[in-house]
């Protein structure tokens, strides 16, 4: 998940590792290298949805946000996160779905992308299945085990180099085995945290890693209103933002998107899903 900002001010710091990393900053990672003219690899999906080009060398391409020049158009994103060793935590009750959420979104007709983990979809596959077969969702991949890309990512344990590609290819094969039927080839890092020898390690993989340009600030949030606040200051025309489906470090998320959806409305903004701001954007193939 992404962190309270300053003008959200619950601490976040007492928190598991998991909900450390959860509150990666938008700012993580390093060497965003731009769109190269070169296609790229096939992607993971049969339909071969629009992803970047490989950036110089060859390296993973990083999507931030759409074309500012082509109207008001704004990706809402969602994390499904879940840790490889959190089953004890979730057998014990806790929430790391929110089916209100989805069905606001559903109510509302927001298109929207779901970057979900291996360990989520093993654990929610009724819910996975449906919204990989929902046409107004895309899912997409967010590693396994929501372990760290990079060293010392808010308390992550850290993926060895040469585990990250199997990081990334165990995931699908989750969201497939849970009846995702179309998983998209765009990849979110745990936390938003990578770096030059993440994107190297990933290379050949035909992914798109998917970062954003606005941070919502509801991972741990107690106040909705500040949330809502935040997420209308730094929508502009192409954004990304990134905001979480999960209840227990979510929980004002269901009523931040009833409140932020009509008033971008109004504002003149469309939504649309990750794969269609790529699709408008220079460098896709």
């Amino acid at each position: 998940m992404i962190p309270r900002v300053r003008r959200i001010t619950a601490a976040c710091a007492a928190l598991c590792a998991l909900s450390a990393a959860l509150s990666a900053c938008g700012s993580a990672g390093t060497g965003r290298p731009a769109p190269a003219t070169s296609p790229a690899p096939a992607s993971p999906s049969a339909s071969r949805p629009p992803v970047l080009a490989p950036g110089p060398g060859g390296l993973t391409p990083v999507f931030e946000h759409g074309p500012r020049t082509l109207g008001k158009t704004v990706a809402l994103t969602f994390d499904a996160d879940m840790t490889a060793d959190q089953g004890p935590r979730a057998a014990s009750g806790e929430h790391f779905d929110n089916p209100e959420l989805i069905g606001t979104l559903r109510a509302l007709k927001v298109p929207a992308t779901i970057f979900m983990t291996g360990r989520w979809a093993d654990q929610y596959p009724t819910e996975a299945r449906s919204l990989g077969h929902d046409p107004q969702f895309e899912v997409a991949n967010h590693s396994y085990s929501h372990y760290s890309f990079t060293a010392d990512c808010y308390g992550l344990p850290t993926v060895d180099a040469d585990m990250m590609q199997s990081e990334v290819t165990r995931a699908y094969a989750s969201l497939r085995k849970a009846g995702v039927p179309r998983p998209m080839p765009y990849f979110r890092f745990p936390g938003g945290c990578y770096d030059q020898r993440a994107l190297r390690a990933l290379s050949g993989l035909g992914v798109t890693a998917v970062q954003w340009d606005v941070v919502s600030g509801d991972a741990f949030a107690t106040d909705a209103d500040a949330v809502v606040r935040q997420v209308l200051d730094g929508v502009k025309p192409g954004s990304v933002v990134v905001m979480h489906c999960t209840r227990s470090a979510a929980p004002t998320t269901e009523r931040v998107v009833r409140a932020v959806v009509p008033e971008l409305r109004k504002r003149g903004y469309r939504f649309l899903k990750v794969s269609q701001l790529i699709g408008e954007t220079a460098g896709h193939r």
